[in-house]
């Protein structure tokens, strides 16, 4: 059974989620895909109608970016430098097809290990409103992600947006680098996205720095955003990078890639993600 809803009918699809268990469908280029040798028996609430889901507000002190989000509305919208990362994810995101109807908070919620959205938000510190009938609250995104394919969404809640805070500092700016066995329509081998804060002096003020597809769940690199603070921005500020500054991923084995192999390139396109932030600053 499936449910279409309008814009209006926000408020009876957060109360018809308390009432019965739902699968909530927010553009479906994974939903479907996973069932396509069975015949889905779940009962889909479709919220790909709500518009009110969907647009991209600056506000006093953050951005707020609506779960219905594309990633085509996030690579044709104007945004800061701040945003570059996130908008080359949005370019490597499947194919223009799956970038047109692919929402923000349905990759999010979908929780894949290798789901492209996420290293990018942790790199830029965001957080997640989470709405039921009862009301909203907002969630630090570390706390959101649970594991492979589990969130902390409860039952009766919707995802509604992504809430991404401005930088103290008015240089900032941000990158990502993908490892696949392509560069288009391919499951990430190691994922890097990195946002740096530079100062008057064109020094790092702050840093975040996450890496995705090495552990369970993407990770901050929380040794190595401290040590960048302080260290003068340029074409080489990825080069005092060391192993240990990543000991803390997990990586697997699967066909994609080797525990060994994961780590070693993690290393790599954390050095070449935060040069290249370096040459831009």
């Amino acid at each position: 059974m499936a449910e279409y809803l309008r814009p209006e009918t926000l408020k009876p699809a957060l109360e018809a989620l308390g009432a019965a268990p739902w699968s909530v469908l927010a553009g479906g280029t994974d939903f479907y895909p996973a069932r396509v040798d069975q015949v889905p028996d779940d009962d889909v609430l479709d919220i790909s109608a709500i518009e009110d889901l969907r647009a991209i507000e600056e506000r006093a002190d953050h951005w707020r970016l609506g779960a219905l989000t594309t990633w085509s509305d996030i690579i044709t919208a104007d945004l800061p430098p701040l945003f570059d990362g996130l908008k080359l994810v949005a370019r490597q995101v499947g194919g223009v097809q799956v970038q047109n109807r692919g929402t923000l908070g349905g990759n999010l919620c979908n929780a894949s290990a290798a789901a492209d959205g996420v290293p990018p938000l942790l790199s830029l510190g965001a957080s997640v409103e989470l709405s039921s009938a009862q009301g909203t609250q907002n969630l630090a995104f570390e706390d959101f992600i649970l594991g492979s394919r589990r969130t902390a969404l409860g039952a009766d809640q919707l995802l509604t947006a992504v809430i991404l805070p401005k930088p103290r500092q008015a240089r900032a700016a941000g990158h990502f680098l993908k490892l696949g066995a392509r560069k288009y329509l391919v499951i990430s081998i190691v994922m890097v996205a990195a946002n740096v804060e530079i100062d008057e002096g064109g020094n790092v003020s702050a840093a975040r720095l996450a890496v995705g597809a090495c552990s369970e769940i993407a990770c901050r690199l929380p040794a190595l955003e401290e040590a960048l603070v302080g260290r003068p921005c340029g074409a080489a500020l990825g080069e005092f990078v060391a192993p240990a500054h990543l000991a803390h991923l997990a990586p697997l084995d699967d066909l994609r890639g080797s525990a060994a192999y994961r780590r070693d390139a993690a290393l790599t396109l954390v050095r070449r993600t935060l040069n290249e932030l370096g040459a831009r600053a």
